[in-house]
């Protein structure tokens, strides 16, 4: 055995306690979000576990443990002198607020489908093969949506789409518009609620999030105003889009150059093709940060898996970077590629024929 720096260990040990305390607190954020705990304590007052289990329903002894932990974590705020737990407001903002931008409790989600779907992983890596979208848990679905989701609504009409070169005016005067991997539509329904005069289509290879994405579109009042299809990026219908949108899955996608291929056929004279990415520099040194280990564990558990199962398997990855991706799009026949803007968490990029 290798002789250890004393110090360097010590580091180490400390760092390994506080990720296991993540990942077991993990867990009860899974847990606190399905029960409705957070929601339950959204207004702020201090309650004992006596009054927030009276408040919920369930048994008390559960609700303590269950408040301790978050207590310990920081997640909820504890008063030791009344013995009463609280939420700060900007703990509501991440835990019982889902339309915040700080909303965590999905990603939470997406996490746990990792744990879950783990041994299949594993099979993939033994063999090489890969595992498709539809093939994990039904936790990412639904975590995925309820992740991305909030971004979307504090950057896509605000900020994103008024980046885009002409594109705001169009759908204030009636575009038509493609989401390609649209999920459960959380994108394709937040811009049909900006946009009404528009006319958007949503696609996804998935028919499951198809479904789900139908059903959100009707409780939002878009339904009228949006079709859900089912295809995938290779293969929607053509219409002469002005405007052709992938939020967060060309890397995932196996053949991303055939799809944009399949993008500038389908674009209406001055289209443009909307490309929203995880944020990541081309140097893997300078990816080496909290959000850089946050999309390579996502991209090892997901998205490479994702593209590996499918034609191709170009294996983007979710830190692709900009060199990358204007690559795919120039080899995909576009020739103007700009970055238009960007979040501490994606990149979004505007490409035309």
């Amino acid at each position: 055995m290798r002789a250890a720096d004393p110090q360097k260990l010590n580091a180490l040990v400390g760092r390994l306690v506080g990720d296991i305390g993540v990942a077991i607190t993990g867990a009860l954020v899974v847990l606190g979000d399905q029960l409705g705990l957070y929601k339950a304590m959204a207004d702020g007052k201090p309650v004992t576990s006596q009054e927030l289990a009276a408040k919920t329903g369930f048994r008390e002894r559960y609700i303590r443990e269950w408040l301790s932990g978050q207590a310990a974590a920081g997640y909820i705020d504890y008063d030791a002198e009344t013995d009463r737990f609280s939420l700060s407001p900007e703990q509501a903002l991440a835990f019982a607020e889902e339309d915040s931008p700080a909303f965590f409790a999905g990603a939470f989600e997406i996490v746990q489908s990792m744990w879950v779907d783990e041994p299949k992983v594993e099979t993939a890596f033994r063999s090489g093969a890969g595992l498709g979208w539809h093939e994990h848990s039904k936790c990412l679905f639904r975590g995925t949506e309820r992740f991305f989701r909030p971004g979307y609504n504090a950057n896509l009409t605000e900020n994103w789409i008024p980046a885009l070169d002409g594109v705001e005016a169009k759908l204030k005067e009636g575009a038509t518009v493609a989401d390609v991997g649209c999920g459960h539509g959380a994108s394709t329904i937040l811009m049909a609620k900006a946009y009404p005069k528009a006319r958007f289509f949503g696609f996804d290879y998935h028919g499951a999030s198809i479904e789900r994405a139908r059903e959100e579109a009707q409780k939002a009042g878009v339904g009228d105003r949006i079709v859900f299809e089912r295809a995938s990026a290779k293969d929607f219908p053509a219409k002469q889009y002005d405007l052709v949108a992938m939020f967060d899955c060309l890397h995932d996608m196996g053949d991303p150059v055939g799809a944009g291929r399949h993008v500038r056929a389908t674009l209406g004279k001055d289209g443009i093709w909307m490309i929203v990415e995880p944020f990541a520099h081309d140097s893997l040194k300078d990816n080496l940060n909290p959000v850089g280990r946050i999309f390579y564990g996502a991209s090892t558990m997901i998205c490479t898996p994702a593209s590996q199962s499918q034609e191709v398997g170009l294996c983007l990855g979710a830190q692709a970077g900009e060199m990358r991706l204007r690559k795919v799009a120039h080899d995909a026949g576009f020739s103007h590629f700009r970055r238009a803007t960007e979040t501490p968490f994606n990149m979004v990029f505007e490409a035309r024929a």
